[in-house]
C-alpha cells in the first residue's frame, strides 16, 4: 500500500481544516434546534433583548408593545418549524439584505415597500457620528446608494458570526398583497421610473400581451396588473432570473427560518414598532422614526380593488407563490381572493 508523501499529508489536512471551518461558520449563522449548540464558545446571554429589564415608566411604556412582539417572534419560530423541512447553508449573497449598525449593535433586514427608506435614513443617523441629524433630511435617492450603510455580506466569516450571535436582529413585514400592489403601483404606474418600464415592463408586455403596439414594445410604461400578475406565476420568469427585491418574497430576502430575528416589526403598526426598537437598542430619545412625508399607507383595501380584476385561477397560483410569506408572518388569507 502506498504512502501519501510528507507534502500531500499536510495539504490534506489543511484543506479540511478549512472545510471544517466553511461548515462551522454556515452552522453558526443558522438558526441552532432545541439544544443544539453551534460554534465552540457558548452563549453569554441567551435572554431576548424583549425580555431586557426597564425601569418606572419605561417599563409600563413599552410592556405592550414588547408582548406584541414577544408573541410575532414565537408565532414565528412556530411557523418555521411546522412549514419549513428543508435547511440549507446561506452564502454572502445572502446577506445583502441585512444592513450593520456596529456603533447600536443592530441587525436590519430591509424589504422594499416596508418602509425601509425611512429605516435606512434613520440607521444614516446612527452610523453617521453628526453628519445627519434629521432623517427626513436625507433625500429617498441617497438613503438607497450602495455604500452609504454596511451590509453583513461585505464582513469576514468570524465577524458575520460574532454580529449574528450579539447583535439585535429586526426586520419589517407587510401583508403580502398589500405590498405586492404597492411595488406595481410604484414601479409600473409612475411616469419617472423609466428604467422599471425598460427592464421589466418591455419584457411583460411582449409575453403576456396580445398584439402588443410598437410602442407599449418600446417603452413598457403601461403594463397592467393582471399583466404583472401573469408575469409573476409564469414559471418561466424565476427560471431566468431571481425576481426582482420589490416583489420577491419575504422568507427569500431575509430567510427568517435561517437567521433567528428578535424583533418583527408590521408596517400595519409601523410608529410603535420603530420606536420600540430604536428603545431597544438604547438610542437617544431624540431621535424619531419619521411619521412625516410621503406616504403610501392605506387603509389595507388597496389590494382589494387592484384584485377584482384578477380571474380565480391567477388569484389561486399567485396566493400560492407568496403562501409562505403569509403564514410565517400570521397574515390571514385575504377575504377578497376568489380561489375556488
Amino acid at each position: 500500500m502506498m504512502r501519501m508523501p510528507r507534502g500531500g499529508r499536510v495539504l490534506l489536512a489543511t484543506c479540511l481544516g478549512s472545510l471544517f471551518v466553511l461548515v462551522l461558520y454556515f452552522q453558526s449563522i443558522t438558526k441552532p434546534e432545541p439544544g443544539v449548540k453551534t460554534g465552540s464558545r457558548p452563549e453569554i446571554n441567551k435572554r431576548s433583548p424583549l425580555s431586557t429589564p426597564y425601569n418606572g415608566d419605561q417599563q409600563l411604556e413599552l410592556l405592550a408593545a414588547h408582548r406584541s412582539l414577544q408573541g410575532r417572534r414565537e408565532l414565528l419560530e412556530q411557523a418555521c418549524l411546522t412549514h419549513t423541512r428543508k435547511r440549507r447553508v446561506l452564502s454572502p449573497e445572502d446577506l445583502k439584505h441585512l444592513i450593520v449598525d456596529d456603533k447600536h449593535s443592530l441587525i436590519y433586514c430591509y424589504v422594499p415597500k416596508v418602509a425601509c427608506t425611512n429605516w435606512k435614513r434613520v440607521l444614516m443617523v446612527l452610523t453617521s457620528d453628526g453628519r445627519y441629524t434629521d432623517p427626513l433630511s436625507i433625500p429617498a435617492n441617497e438613503a438607497h446608494i450602495a455604500g452609504n450603510l454596511r451590509t453583513l455580506s461585505e464582513f469576514s466569516v468570524p465577524e458575520i458570526n460574532k454580529r449574528l450571535r450579539s447583535y439585535l436582529k429586526f426586520i419589517f413585514v407587510r401583508e403580502p398583497f398589500e405590498r405586492l400592489v404597492s411595488a406595481y403601483r410604484n414601479k409600473f404606474t409612475r411616469s419617472y421610473n423609466t428604467a422599471f418600464h425598460k427592464r421589466y415592463g418591455t419584457k411583460i408586455i411582449q409575453r403576456h400581451r396580445d398584439n402588443p403596439e410598437p410602442r407599449a414594445l418600446r417603452e413598457g410604461n403601461d403594463v397592467s396588473f393582471q399583466e404583472f400578475v401573469q408575469y409573476l406565476v409564469d414559471p418561466w420568469t424565476q427560471r431566468e432570473e431571481p425576481f426582482n427585491e420589490h416583489w420577491e418574497r419575504v422568507h427569500s430576502l431575509c430567510h427568517p427560518c435561517l437567521i433567528h430575528y428578535d424583533v418583527v416589526g408590521k408596517y400595519e403598526t409601523l410608529e410603535p414598532d420603530a420606536q420600540a426598537v430604536l428603545k431597544l437598542a438604547r438610542v437617544d430619545g431624540s431621535l424619531q422614526f419619521p411619521t412625516s412625508g410621503k406616504s403610501t399607507r392605506t387603509d389595507g383595501n388597496m389590494a382589494a380593488h387592484f384584485f377584482k380584476h384578477i380571474s380565480p385561477f391567477y388569484q389561486k397560483k399567485l396566493f400560492n407563490l407568496y403562501r409562505m410569506d403569509f403564514l410565517l408572518f400570521n397574515y390571514s388569507t385575504p377575504e377578497y381572493l376568489r380561489t375556488r
